[in-house]
């Protein structure tokens, strides 16, 4: 969801653009003769504050990195395609011992879940690169990239839903794990895939899943929230967000040259919506701010209107009977601690973990504490056992975002 604010701030520069175009092309008329040394004392402002973001920026930029190894990458594993049920191509990796072989052959024990992970908005497959290092002693796992998003298939804009991406992760599945214990972990969309599979596919839930981790995840009301933005500015957007989506059918190159890519603004943004009080490495900003920028802008607008009307609170009610993990951090931006609170009170028996400072990015920014909670989760789901997996497909653990907050 950090593209969310993102694309909103893509959008607002835009208009901004426009704006100044049309000042510039009635500089000589009366109205700016007579309003000139407001719109003077404005531009004064605006670029004191620009000059000011610049430098922050370059600080932030500055900070202390990690080595090149414990920096955010790719997943690694077996790729393979999954075809959903409109005929778009997923893009699939899946890691660990061969799930259905490895059962028969006895290398993995029958009641061993395989860990299924589904990214959030404007994200890839690689925002898990920190808990596919840290977690691969517990299983086999699978990553995908969501429709429209990462390497998989385009898609056409009426096929933008959480009830589509649901069937997305139902064909995953499906291919990837046809047997044993399932865990779900999604983060922001990929919470909302996860609902929207328990409301789609109920029965799923009542024999293979055993466990569900939902990261800063909302089940429903994303209408209410400015993603950082004044309420005006997104309330403006979402006024548009019809036409705009035709728009970018039509004219897609002319709204991706009004992107930030690379920017130190987009870096800045990224920083303030994905992040929160934790002095993130440089690497790990720019990681997502890549991620973001290389979401093209009409993905982003096809997708905004299911993210902000969806309402999957009443399917959270198929989650009672299983180990559920809520996590949030309190600065979230984009899925605020309420959204967490009120599935909490849907699943009064699920554990609500909220990390103090963290922002929206929690697999990037906090991947220890997020790391420590899934296996806590599978613990409680499954009892501890001696890992049967070697020692060789142990890799090192990414950077300890734990240890570094401000």
């Amino acid at each position: 969801m950090a593209g969310a604010a993102a694309g909103v701030g893509g959008l607002v520069r835009g208009a901004a653009t426009g704006a100044a175009d049309l000042v510039g092309a009635a500089a000589g008329s009366k109205a700016v003769r007579r309003t000139g040394g407001g719109l003077g004392l404005a531009g004064a402002v605006i670029a004191a504050g620009l000059i000011a973001e610049r430098h922050a920026v370059k600080r932030a930029r500055a900070l202390p990195d990690v080595p090149v190894e414990q920096r955010p990458g790719p997943v690694t594993g077996r790729a393979t395609t999954v075809i959903a049920t409109d005929g778009v191509p997923l893009h699939v990796i899946v890691s660990g011992p061969d799930d259905v072989n490895a059962r028969r052959a006895g290398r993995l024990a029958p009641d061993s879940p395989t860990l299924v992970f589904a990214h959030g908005f404007c994200n890839t497959s690689a925002s898990w690169c920190f808990q596919q290092r840290a977690l691969v002693d517990l299983g086999p796992m699978v990553f995908y990239d969501q429709r429209a998003h990462g390497h998989s298939g385009p898609s056409e804009v009426s096929r933008c839903t959480i009830d589509q991406i649901a069937d997305d992760l139902y064909a995953v599945l499906e291919a990837t794990v046809p047997t044993g214990p399932v865990v779900l972990v999604g983060h922001s969309m990929g919470g909302m895939t996860i609902l929207g599979l328990a409301e789609r596919h109920p029965e799923f839930f009542d024999d293979r899943v055993v466990a569900v981790a939902l990261l800063s995840t909302s089940a429903s009301d994303l209408a209410r929230v400015t993603f950082g933005f004044p309420a005006g500015v997104t309330a403006a957007v979402r006024r548009v967000l019809p036409g705009l989506a035709v728009g970018m059918r039509h004219t897609p190159s002319l709204f991706e040259r009004a992107r930030l890519r690379g920017t130190d603004l987009a870096y800045s943004i990224t920083r303030r919506v994905g992040f929160g009080t934790t002095d993130v490495p440089p690497s790990v900003v720019e990681f997502l701010e890549g991620e973001i920028a290389g979401t093209p802008i009409s993905v982003i607008v096809s997708f905004l209107p299911t993210l902000l009307a969806h309402d999957k609170l009443a399917a959270a009610a198929v989650l009672r009977h299983v180990p559920t993990l809520l996590m949030v951090g309190d600065h979230d931006l984009m899925t605020p601690l309420p959204h967490s609170r009120t599935l909490a009170d849907a699943l009064p028996e699920a554990e609500l973990a909220v990390e103090e400072g963290a922002g929206h990015a929690l697999p990037l920014e906090r991947p220890d504490a997020v790391n420590e909670k899934i296996r806590a989760l599978i613990a409680r789901a499954h009892p501890a056992r001696p890992s049967r997996l070697p020692r060789l497909w142990q890799r090192a653990a990414g950077w300890s975002g734990s240890q570094r907050e401000g």
